[in-house]
């Protein structure tokens, strides 16, 4: 299963091909991993678009995730992470208040 490019990206291709071709190769070799299985670079990708807040990446790839053989409990676990990551600053942070 391969990843494929964000419908903005897909958008280059009729208004600068060239650029295109440039970021669809950069971008494909980037996603399409060959040690990670579809199932965990969806999972991971997941967790990383939670970080950054983009929803409509966090639906897409939720539902790659799940295509690729994703249980709800490890996008749960996945989602759980993000949250993790994200979290560790606020705490160090809120820390200084004591």
């Amino acid at each position: 299963m391969t990843t494929g490019l964000p419908w903005f990206v897909q958008q280059y291709k009729e208004k600068d091909p060239e650029y295109f071709a440039l970021l669809e190769g950069s971008l494909n070799g980037a996603v399409n991993t060959e040690l990670l299985d579809a199932k965990t670079r969806c999972l991971i990708l997941l967790a990383l678009d939670v970080l950054k807040g983009a929803a409509e990446g966090v639906k897409v790839l939720s539902r790659q995730a799940r295509e690729a053989g994703a249980a709800e409990e490890e996008i749960r676990e996945a989602v759980r992470l993000a949250y993790f990551v994200n979290s560790m600053d606020i705490i160090k942070t809120a820390v200084n208040a004591f």
